[in-house]
């Protein structure tokens, strides 16, 4: 298959390269000049040559092209979006010129930005939105990345659900072990950076400072040891749910949403395999400051996504208003005012996503 990827930093180059491995012809587009700018000359400078270390397992390929120019999505048969959701709105209206009739754009993670693209977009294509990245990792060095975790279910949501087979035979394709959802609404809050970054960032504000760098979230907020932060995670969760659960969705917590991605292992405890995730060595330091996207991008985009959710249906969320409040203290500015709202995402738009069963 001929598959696009719209950012290059660290999950952009790493799935690219994937893919490529498997056979796909992949392009990937840099969609700006904020981050990774070494790596992705270098990858330009040597024929989009890509290392991938994963536990010592070394792959190395050529993907097909790297470039800046997104209109060579056009003709692709799926296009992914893989940067910060922050800039999803701003990217999705630049590609709305160049997306085609029946091309399927897979946002990874969504947090609900299909309706970003029913905002911007009025070509007949299908949209899909992903939990969480396929695969964890760092780039260590320009071309060399370092898988930390690869997920074993990747489950994602399809809009509209009437086109959901033809959505399923073309991203099978893709070899990413997708599981399929019965809405796009359950892709975008069970995103594990909603709960999990947002908590263990928020909560060490403190030792982030301290630190000077050297913090690992998953390390020191969530150890077995930590039952006081365990608690905020659950009642987080809890708003979570009942807006799931007022939605006619099932009620899935955190724990179990992750123990589905990341084992086969039905007899495992679902807190011990988030627990086994969070001790792994492999685990990168982060964040390393407080003003980073474990807060300024899962606060806006995820929490405040929540909070408007929740006001709508009349559902309270006093742990998830009470994080935005902390976060936009500490940061000095209205993370609500920057954040993912029924005005901003656009109230029609949300609706048609809602409706869509």
């Amino acid at each position: 298959m001929n598959i696009s990827i719209l950012g290059a930093g660290n999950a952009g180059c790493a799935v690219a390269a994937d893919l490529t491995v498997k056979g796909h012809e992949v392009t990937l587009i840099k969609t700006s000049h904020s981050m990774h700018e070494d790596n992705f000359e270098y990858l330009v400078a040597n024929n989009g040559k890509m290392t991938l270390n994963e536990f010592g397992k070394i792959t190395t390929v050529n993907i097909h092209k790297v470039t800046r120019d997104i209109s060579q999505i056009i003709g692709t048969d799926i296009v992914v979006i893989y940067i910060q959701t922050g800039y999803h709105e701003q990217l999705i209206e630049r590609l709305a010129p160049y997306l085609t009739d029946n091309q399927i754009l897979l946002i990874n993670p969504g947090y609900l930005s299909t309706a970003y693209a029913l905002k911007h977009c009025n070509k007949n294509i299908i949209i899909a939105e992903a939990e969480s990245s396929f695969i964890d990792g760092r780039i260590i060095e320009p071309g060399l990345f370092r898988v930390g975790f690869r997920n074993v279910r990747n489950p994602i949501g399809i809009y509209p659900i009437s086109r959901k087979k033809e959505a399923i035979e073309k991203l099978d394709q893709m070899q990413e072990c997708f599981t399929y959802l019965n809405s796009i609404v359950e892709a975008a809050l069970h995103n594990p950076n909603l709960i999990v970054h947002t908590v263990g960032s928020v909560m060490s504000i403190p030792r982030i400072e301290k630190s000077h760098g050297d913090f690992c979230m998953y390390h020191e907020a969530y150890t077995r040891d930590n039952p006081a932060t365990w608690r905020i995670l659950e009642a987080l969760d809890e708003e979570k749910m009942n807006v799931l659960d007022k939605l006619g969705f099932p009620r899935i917590r955190y724990v179990d949403a992750c123990k589905f991605r990341n084992s086969l292992d039905d007899e495992i405890d679902a807190k011990e395999v988030f627990l086994d995730y969070a001790e792994m060595d492999t685990r990168a330091k982060g964040p390393t400051k407080v003003d980073s996207r474990y807060i300024s991008e899962d606060v806006p985009q995820g929490l405040v996504m929540l909070e408007a959710l929740g006001e709508e249906l009349e559902i309270d969320t006093p742990i998830t208003s009470s994080l935005i409040s902390i976060a936009s203290s500490a940061l000095g500015r209205d993370l609500r005012k920057e954040g993912r709202t029924l005005n901003t995402l656009g109230k029609e738009n949300v609706s048609r996503i809602l409706n869509d069963k």
